[in-house]
């Protein structure tokens, strides 16, 4: 399926099915429900989800997923950042499926990609430093034991961590940093729940008490910062083009309300300064889905030098937007927004979280400007 801007028929089904499935399952209450259940996830939802053919879109048809493009997956992240439900798809369609993609053998990218698109199998990449970028030091060393490897440390803020069936794990060796495939119930490693802003998408501190593994275990031996650095990469687009559907959601649920909120008579969206605000806020959206979407296309195409642009400058400038958008939003609700009943609090929170997630706006930039800096000389 060609990455293009043009939207297709098959992309407006893909839309369509997706958005009816998350409008059904993330429901205001049932939101609310599993995001203050045991582990945090819709398992029915996840399940659904699978037999639709969307938690392995862009695993290649050999190990049992759709072999779709990134533009796909995007569609779907865009109509999943309008509902909010808890599902591990950043963590299993996006970081763990890249992760084994890009570094993966063909026995194990078979062995566990099959699990990610058949639905039974959830993935977990423990990677990320205390400001929610790729880490320097990951905090897991891995030591020679026998014919096997010993995985010691912590790895903090995975994201579904504790409910993961598979954590792969990037761990510093003598030969530099390497990933192991582990399993969320091996002997020695211990899972405990992050406390999180956005409860919609729980993160855990995983501990490594000496945890054994096969060399058949290693993922990427000596230099997997390529495989990582792909991953943040695609987990980085896919991220914006869900936070334009979390902004677009605020804004067309602020427009609805400013049409019916009565004061002095009038709706409020009459009053022009509530206009301005509307219209600044959907100028914004529009121009942050060119971002996100043209990421979504470079990513797609595997044009590594248009993703050292497109994706850092979609995921700063679409986290500011969506920031701002929640921030607008509640303002133009008034009392009733600041409170816990209303679901503009749960947008306001994703998107401070998603801001920080895989490196802030002033993170990204930085990226951007070191890229064009370098095309520049």
């Amino acid at each position: 399926m060609e990455p293009t801007f043009t939207v297709t028929e098959e992309q407006q089904l893909l839309r369509s099915m997706a958005r009816e499935l998350f409008e059904e399952r993330g429901t205001s209450e049932r939101v609310r429900e599993v995001m203050l259940g045991d582990d945090g996830l819709d398992h029915e939802a996840w399940r659904q989800l699978a037999e639709l053919g969307l938690t392995g879109l862009t695993i290649p048809e050999e190990y049992g997923g759709g072999g779709a493009s990134h533009v796909e997956l995007a569609i779907v992240f865009e109509e999943l950042g309008k509902r909010l439900l808890p599902l591990p798809l950043l963590s299993t369609a996006v970081l763990g499926t890249e992760v084994v993609l890009a570094a993966g053998t063909d026995a194990q990218k078979k062995e566990l990609l099959s699990g990610v698109a058949s639905g039974s199998a959830q993935l977990a990449l423990a990677h990320l430093d205390t400001a929610g970028r790729l880490a320097a030091d990951p905090g897991v060393t891995a030591t020679r034991d026998g014919d096997g490897w010993s995985l010691s440390g912590a790895a903090g803020y995975v994201v579904d961590g504790r409910t993961a069936d598979v954590v792969v794990t990037a761990a510093t060796t003598d030969d530099g940093l390497a990933l192991f495939v582990v399993p969320g119930d091996a002997d020695g490693l211990t899972r405990e729940d992050v406390e999180v802003l956005d409860l919609t998408r729980p993160m855990a501190t995983l501990t490594y008490g000496g945890v054994r593994v096969g060399d058949d275990a290693v993922l990427c031996g000596g230099d997997a910062v390529p495989a990582l650095h792909r991953a943040i990469a695609v987990g980085c687009g896919m991220l914006a083009n869900e936070q334009i559907g979390g902004a677009d959601h605020v804004l067309r649920t602020t427009t609805a309300y400013a049409r019916e909120r009565m004061q002095f008579g009038r709706a409020i969206g009459s009053f022009q300064a509530v206009k301005h605000r509307l219209a600044e806020m959907l100028v914004k959206v529009e121009s942050a889905r060119s971002a996100a979407y043209h990421a979504a296309r470079a990513i797609a195409e595997g044009d590594t030098a248009e993703i050292a642009v497109a994706v850092p400058l979609a995921k700063s400038y679409c986290s500011e937007v969506y920031e701002h958008a929640a921030a607008d939003g509640i303002q133009l609700h008034g009392g009733i927004g600041f409170t816990w009943e209303h679901d503009l609090h749960l947008y306001s929170k994703r998107a401070k979280a998603t801001k920080l997630l895989l490196g802030s706006p002033a993170h990204q930039r930085r990226l951007l400007a070191d890229v064009l800096g370098f095309i520049a000389a």
